[in-house]
């Protein structure tokens, strides 16, 4: 089965299982995915307009070229994602999701929201994630290069590996004693 019109607007969709499909230039506008499926699919220049996905799974699908504006995301698991093969994505947030095994580098992604979720194995290398929050995320595994992390908030955050020296992290929020791990890349002798 395959989305039979270009355009959508307001619709919900419902267990929907796709596995290996292509999905070419269609428009998702205002509409909500819940319990859906979809397993190696690819989504070729495809656009979802401030759409909401809950309690679905994503796993390692192929966003090219395609533009995620505003999208939410709640209870989902969205495993294994490149998203930098996408051509935009804006205020993209995660609540409560398993996001582990993505790539996020070198995007564009200010005010981007992680609150409790997995981020483990995912990489952060020359992405824009200032004024983001990530709140409560298992980061175990993540890289940060050259990311800037200005004005975000990770408090309650865990298993983060940020070295300072190599990402902007000016007015970031951290807290105790996760914040420790911040000195590890100074060269200092901690006792």
């Amino acid at each position: 089965m395959s989305f039979i019109k270009s355009n959508y607007y307001k619709e919900k969709f419902t267990a929907l299982s796709f596995t290996a499909e292509k999905v070419e230039v269609v428009t998702f506008d205002e509409c909500m995915f819940t319990d859906c499926r979809f397993v190696d699919c690819k989504f070729e220049k495809c656009v979802f307009i401030e759409c909401e996905f809950k309690q679905s799974v994503f796993s390692a699908i192929d966003p090219i070229g395609s533009r995620l504006l505003r999208p939410e995301f709640f209870q989902c698991k969205v495993i294994g994602v490149d998203w930098s093969k996408a051509s935009k994505l804006e205020n993209m947030s995660f609540n409560e999701c398993q996001i582990d095994y993505s790539n996020f580098s070198s995007l564009q992604l200010p005010r981007t929201k992680m609150l409790k979720c997995s981020a483990r194995e995912v990489r952060f290398n020359e992405t824009n994630l200032s004024d983001g929050v990530f709140k409560s995320t298992d980061f175990q595994g993540s890289t940060f290069f050259k990311a800037d992390l200005s004005m975000s908030d990770f408090r309650q955050a865990k298993n983060y590996s940020i070295d300072v020296k190599n990402n902007l992290v000016k007015n970031a929020r951290f807290s105790l004693p996760e914040a420790l791990s911040l000195l590890y890349g100074l060269d200092i002798v901690i006792e």
